[in-house]
């Protein structure tokens, strides 16, 4: 059964993340903004609207990626499918020296995304309106680029690839380890110039169980056939095998 937290254990939590990833001053009360927008947009894009459910459901599980050194020292990052923004939005505010993009091809889920930044007084966000295999002016710019629910580990790393930097790399959310997607993810990323290098265990927030993150490093360049067209990955996915689960396994 789910647990009803009160207004005062929701500001505490936000002061726990603040103090967990060393973060400025103002960021609790960025994410309190984000979580305000949240709640108070009945369009919001995402099921998971209430803030005492949210700030662990979208803002404890997003700033968990702070615990890869690669996410903490990146000056430009990209979040894919950005959804109702996050990690992307999270991850803004823990890093206000970088700049944090935020591609979505949903129009309507890019204005909430651009509200949600800007009641929170994010400078550093930037949000496109585009597929990530559309998306040009991305190519070869970023050093971390992020996918949390978004799709399998061969096609989110198909969707990466071309936009990272060399060493780049790609962090992609999931639930439980399943080996047929990971094996499919290795033989895409040989194909991509990558190179499957981390599966981390984390735990965001408690009773969150079975989360990892996996790495991919960006190796060696990204072949010119890449990015092909829109919906090729999904189509024909890299690496092909049975196809797994686009979405993090929920507890």
């Amino acid at each position: 059964m789910f647990h009803v937290k009160h207004s005062c254990d929701t500001a505490d939590e936000r002061s726990a993340l603040v103090e967990r990833y060393g973060l400025a001053s103002n960021a609790a009360s960025q994410l309190r903004a984000l979580l305000d927008t949240l709640e108070a947009d009945p369009h919001a894009p995402t099921t998971v609207r209430d803030p005492h459910e949210a700030v662990d459901v979208h803002l404890a599980d997003s700033l968990v990626a702070l615990e890869l050194p690669d996410v903490r020292d990146a000056c430009a990052l990209a979040d894919l499918g950005a959804g109702a923004g996050f990690p992307g939005l999270a991850l803004a505010v823990a890093l206000p020296s970088a700049a944090v993009t935020l591609v979505e091809s949903n129009a309507r889920k890019c204005d909430f995304i651009r509200k949600a930044a800007a009641a929170a007084g994010l400078r550093n966000v930037q949000v496109v309106a585009e597929r990530a295999e559309s998306w040009a002016e991305g190519v070869g710019r970023c050093d971390v680029v992020t996918a949390r629910a978004l799709a399998p580990l061969a096609v989110i790393a198909e969707y990466a690839a071309p936009l990272l930097r060399d060493r780049g790399v790609v962090v992609a959310w999931k639930g439980r380890r399943e080996r047929d997607e990971e094996q499919a993810a290795s033989r895409a990323a040989a194909e991509l110039g990558l190179e499957l290098e981390l599966v981390v265990p984390v735990a965001p927030y408690t009773g969150a169980a079975h989360r990892h993150l996996h790495v991919l490093r960006k190796v060696a360049p990204t072949p010119e056939r890449f990015p092909r067209r829109p919906g090729s990955a999904r189509k024909r996915p890299l690496g092909a095998g049975k196809r797994a689960t686009s979405d993090r396994a929920r507890d």
